[in-house]
């Protein structure tokens, strides 16, 4: 984040001396590497309490409000972005409208200082299978956003709707941190283990508990009966685990 550009959108928005005072000694504070502090012109203090606040105001006069104001009234179709920290994702009913707005949205971003990842950054085509079409004959662009996967897939009466699965990465990552934390915890006490394998499963499921992911939720669940085998006795951990089901 460019602080000039910064300031400036801050200054639309906040009136009170003492309050952009204060933010602006957080964006001069130093940053203290291996006994050395070093001063960026740009971006906001890594693991600053106002970073989150600020970074979000900035995103939201780069991409969001030129692409409500500015880009909006000059498509031919509907459009919406909905973006959540710094991911966001752009829908287009049109997609003439997608290709031009996927040309002209790295130059926006330039404008500020701010670079799109250029993994991440892609053009796919999400929309609605055609009726006639198979679920194994059409193949489908799927996308990530927030940890879970969107994909088209039937309904039980035969209509395509929108699903969502945890992500692959997301899966292995919080499956990887289950293993690694029942391999150091096998000193605990078993009340303690049940506690806490409790609380983890409870927690996932609160995020990743929507429809249509049962089955990532299922693998999730047996992977902390698997690991708990050799920590607790299995009658318990089974019991315990159970009750914390949805």
């Amino acid at each position: 984040m460019d602080h000039q550009h910064l300031r400036a959108f801050l200054g639309q928005r906040v009136q009170d001396g003492v309050i952009t005072k204060l933010i602006g000694k957080w964006l001069k504070a130093g940053v203290l590497e291996g006994g050395t502090i070093s001063y960026n012109e740009a971006g906001s203090p890594q693991g600053g309490v106002i970073s989150p606040l600020l970074s979000n105001i900035y995103l939201h006069e780069v991409p969001d409000k030129w692409f409500t104001k500015v880009i909006t009234p000059l498509l031919k179709g509907k459009s919406v972005i909905v973006r959540f920290a710094d991911d966001s994702v752009l829908g287009f009913e049109n997609r003439e409208d997608a290709e031009r707005v996927f040309k002209v949205l790295p130059k926006r971003f330039a404008r500020f200082g701010l670079q799109l990842h250029p993994d991440k950054t892609r053009l796919i085509n999400f929309s609605k299978p055609p009726e006639d079409k198979g679920t194994s004959t059409w193949k489908r662009d799927t996308f990530n956003f927030l940890g879970f996967t969107f994909y088209w897939s039937r309904t039980r009466k035969g209509k395509w709707t929108v699903l969502r699965k945890t992500a692959k990465d997301r899966l292995r990552r919080s499956l990887r941190r289950i293993n690694d934390w029942c391999k150091a915890s096998r000193h605990q006490r078993m009340a303690i283990q049940c506690d806490v394998l409790n609380a983890k499963l409870r927690g996932h499921y609160q995020y990743f508990g929507v429809t249509g992911n049962f089955r990532s939720l299922q693998l999730y669940r047996f992977n902390i009966l698997f690991n708990s085998t050799f920590i607790l006795e299995r009658p318990k951990i089974y019991h315990s685990i159970y009750a914390a089901n949805p």
